[in-house]
């Protein structure tokens, strides 16, 4: 429980996560980047692109909040924020029924998306609806798995800087897909500093997070790698010949990501909370700079 109880905006805000947001901004900012790079902007398609992204993180966050409690990974022995459920907040059912009614929204917004980009799209779209439940609810969720990280790389990373592009341009090109590699790599940090914070309590509740199968030290070291291959990423590319020399850009947030990784290599529990929110952070810078280095 928390000291002051917050009032109902601040509780549903807090439900929300802000601070994993720019996990779903960053992938469509550098998918819209490379659809104006391929003389293929649709204004309306980037916008319903945007809303579908911040709908399907917060929904899966709800879902998630809920989920867990009722799993017992979250409980009062959490290092991390407080979950709305958990806190006693906002009870189950009402935090269910808001994960409900996201989602829905997520899929009307993705109508128009399924309007002009066809089928796939469709397809995409109910997978990526199924995996922001199915992550930590259903009978089997894949978080409890250890493959957390994989659904982060592939629906913040592939599917999400392709997919943006692809209902601009209707085409799938290889600038897309090159383009996702180091966004995903970056979103996919962030879920790990969030598993290796948690690693004892989800340890706990039997929650086999990739954090909890290697260790807090392997995990250190897969944060450093996931930084590592983001930035490494961009001049293998370069001298490959498939990016222009723009595609450096992003490397001038390296001040930004190398004290993270030392941060990260020392903190744990509780001081491991400014890293997450940090790391969101780095992504969307990168993100910025690697769609400006797209255009140019």
């Amino acid at each position: 429980m928390i000291a002051a109880r917050p009032s109902p905006l601040q509780t549903w805000l807090l439900a929300a996560r802000p601070k994993t947001l720019p996990a779903a901004v960053a992938p469509v900012v550098v998918g819209t980047a490379v659809a104006i790079a391929e003389d293929g902007f649709a204004p309306i398609a980037a916008v319903a692109a945007f809303a579908v992204a911040l709908l399907l993180q917060v929904g899966a966050n709800l879902a998630n909040d809920v989920f867990d409690f009722r799993r017992g990974a979250d409980t009062a022995a959490r290092l991390g924020p407080v979950r709305v459920t958990q806190g006693g907040l906002i009870p189950p059912e009402r935090v269910l029924r808001a994960t409900w009614l996201v989602l829905g929204a997520a899929a009307l917004a993705g109508l128009v998306l399924v309007l002009r980009g066809g089928w796939p799209i469709l397809l995409l779209g109910l997978l990526a609806i199924a995996a922001a439940v199915g992550y930590t609810g259903g009978p089997k969720p894949f978080g409890y798995l250890g493959l957390g990280e994989v659904f982060v790389f592939l629906f913040f990373g592939a599917v999400a800087v392709a997919g943006t592009a692809y209902v601009q341009t209707l085409d799938l090109t290889g600038l897309a897909a090159a383009a996702a590699v180091p966004i995903g790599c970056l979103a996919t940090a962030i879920i790990v500093v969030n598993n290796l914070r948690d690693i004892e309590t989800d340890r706990a509740a039997g929650k086999r997070t990739l954090a909890v199968r290697l260790g807090a030290a392997r995990t250190r070291l897969e944060y450093a790698g996931l930084l590592a291959a983001a930035y490494l990423a961009l001049p293998v590319g370069w001298a490959l010949g498939l990016f222009s020399v723009w595609w450096w850009l992003p490397w001038l947030s390296l001040p930004v990501a190398i004290p993270l990784a030392r941060r990260l290599a020392t903190a744990s529990g509780a001081a491991l909370n400014p890293l997450l929110g940090a790391t969101a952070r780095l992504e969307i810078v990168f993100a910025l700079l690697l769609a400006g280095g797209i255009l140019l």
